[in-house]
């Protein structure tokens, strides 16, 4: 069996009468009343099986920019995470992505950074982008730092903006990774960061400085790393990831607060393994929803399946919905 197109430019497809109709295009109100076409809801975007990215990814950032969804993540599979570059991949449906290359790699774009290029973030202000990033200091220290870079575009290339960590190693207690920018409906920006402790701090209109004296430890119990935040319908929703990345029982928990501040009420897990579908090692995450909607995505890495582990990861998306009264559902990982 052979398949062929057709294009009909001047025809409209629509339904009439039980059936399927390619009709020339008329102006008319009864054309148009004849047609039980309707647009009932928004169209949202729906995902395919997952992995969504071909090969080995982590620590996928996921959001909304300028009409496309990015996805920005930890370029995975090397021993020790000691990979040193940061991607970009777009899409229009959250279904087709496009690769657009690396967009800093610590090597040549950062001076006091050459390993463990570990789960970027991604935030647009004032018509210009900031790529915040951890990494390993130069001259083989393994102490992790963020560090800010900053781009025209959101697919860069990123340039280093200020030429030393914004957040240096040792500066506060746990390790200096995993930065997260959220951007509240007033227009502040808060930092978050940490791993075994995280702290927040509002950022300067600049988004590359901040008032060291208003940093905050918000630390839930539970915590370990990732720390993702949103806001819907005035609550304010944390969330972060428990246990190892190298176990098996990795997975995402979150609280809820009345400000990015917080205070925060812990709630429970709300992604986690699925052995009956050799899902393992389900953290890591980000949070988008589609525009204009109240329809959310998250994005997370999971072993790569079947024979993946904690250094080879794959990333995955899928649905993140609410329950009537706020709370999260649990999440349900697919294949």
């Amino acid at each position: 069996m052979t398949f062929a197109s057709y294009n009909f430019p001047d025809r409209r497809l629509r339904h009439r009468d039980n059936e399927l109709w390619i009709d020339p295009v008329q102006d008319s109100d009864l054309y148009r009343a004849d047609s039980s076409f309707r647009v009932r809801s928004p169209w949202v975007p729906k995902t395919t099986a997952n992995p969504v990215l071909p090969g080995l990814f982590a620590d996928p950032h996921i959001v909304h920019l300028d009409g496309r969804y990015y996805l920005y993540p930890t370029t995975d599979g090397y021993a020790s995470w000691s990979g040193t570059q940061y991607t970009a991949w777009s899409s229009a449906d959250l279904e087709t992505w496009t690769f657009h290359g690396t967009i800093l790699d610590h090597g040549p774009d950062v001076s006091w950074a050459d390993n463990s290029a570990w789960a970027p973030a991604v935030a647009a202000k004032n018509g210009r982008y900031y790529l915040y990033f951890s990494g390993g200091a130069a001259s083989g220290n393994t102490a992790k730092q963020l560090g800010v870079a900053v781009a025209d575009s959101p697919t860069g290339p990123f340039r280093d903006a200020l030429g030393r960590p914004l957040v240096a190693a040792g500066t506060y207690s746990g390790q200096a990774i995993d930065p997260m920018v959220f951007t509240d409906d007033d227009g502040r920006s808060y930092l978050y960061w940490g791993q075994g402790a995280l702290r927040v701090v509002p950022l300067n209109d600049d988004m590359t400085s901040f008032d060291p004296a208003q940093v905050r430890n918000i630390t839930p119990s539970g915590y370990n790393e990732g720390a993702f935040v949103i806001e819907r319908d005035g609550t304010y929703y944390l969330m972060w990831s428990e246990n190892d990345t190298r176990s098996e029982d990795y997975r995402v928990a979150y609280a809820t607060g009345s400000s990015p501040l917080g205070p925060w009420t812990k709630r429970g897990v709300i992604l986690s393994k699925n052995l009956d579908l050799g899902i393992k090692g389900t953290g890591h995450h980000s949070v988008v929803r589609a525009p204009g909607t109240d329809t959310w995505y998250i994005a997370y890495h999971r072993f790569a399946v079947p024979a993946g582990n904690g250094t080879n990861r794959e990333v995955a998306i899928d649905r993140l919905r609410f329950n009537a009264d706020g709370t999260i559902a649990v999440v349900v990982p697919t294949p």
